[in-house]
C-alpha cells in the first residue's frame, strides 16, 4: 500500500481533543508515514499535535497550515509549520491543498472542514465521527481502517 506523492490532511479536534482521538491521530500520523504521505495538518495542538507526532516517529514529513502569523504558535513536532495569517479559513486552503482528508474526533472546527472536503469533493475518511448524514464519507474504527480507505479512494 503506496501513498507516495499524496498529500493526506489529518483534522479534528485541539481542546477538545480526547485521549482516544490523541491516539489513534499518533498511530494515524505514523501510518500514513510509512505509506509515504505528507501529512498536512491545522499546525497546532490535539489531534494536530499527535498526528505530527505519529508522522516523526516514522521519519515522515508533516505540514502544519497555522491559522495565525507566527510560526513559533505551531506544535514543534510538524516538520514544517507555514503561518498563513488566513484564520479560520485556512481550514478551507488545508482541504484544497490535500488530495484525501482523514477526521479524527470532531469539534466545530473539524466539522466546518468535513463539510469543506464534502462539498468539494475530497476524499473524506471519518474516524469516530459525530453523529453526521450517512453519505458524509467511509466511516472506519481505527487508523489501519482509514489508511487503507485513503488508499481504495485514490487507487
Amino acid at each position: 500500500m503506496s501513498l507516495t506523492g499524496r498529500y493526506v490532511a489529518v483534522i479534528g479536534p485541539a481542546d477538545t481533543a480526547r485521549p482516544s482521538d490523541l491516539a489513534r491521530a499518533t498511530e494515524l500520523g505514523r501510518l500514513l508515514a510509512e505509506a509515504g504521505a505528507v501529512v498536512l495538518t491545522g499546525g497546532h495542538h490535539g489531534v494536530m499535535r499527535a498526528a505530527a507526532a505519529g508522522v516523526d516517529s516514522a521519519d515522515g514529513v508533516s505540514i502544519g497550515l497555522l491559522p495565525g502569523l507566527a510560526r513559533d504558535e505551531g506544535a514543534p513536532e510538524h516538520t514544517y509549520l507555514l503561518p498563513t495569517g488566513l484564520g479560520e479559513l485556512r481550514n478551507g486552503l488545508l482541504v484544497r491543498a490535500a488530495d484525501a482528508v482523514v477526521a479524527v474526533g470532531c469539534s466545530w472546527g473539524t466539522l466546518s472542514e468535513i463539510a469543506l472536503a464534502r462539498r468539494t469533493g475530497v476524499p473524506l475518511v471519518l474516524i469516530d465521527p459525530w453523529d453526521l448524514p450517512e453519505d458524509v464519507g467511509v466511516v472506519v474504527a481505527s487508523a489501519g481502517e482509514a489508511v487503507d480507505a485513503v488508499v481504495s479512494q485514490l487507487g
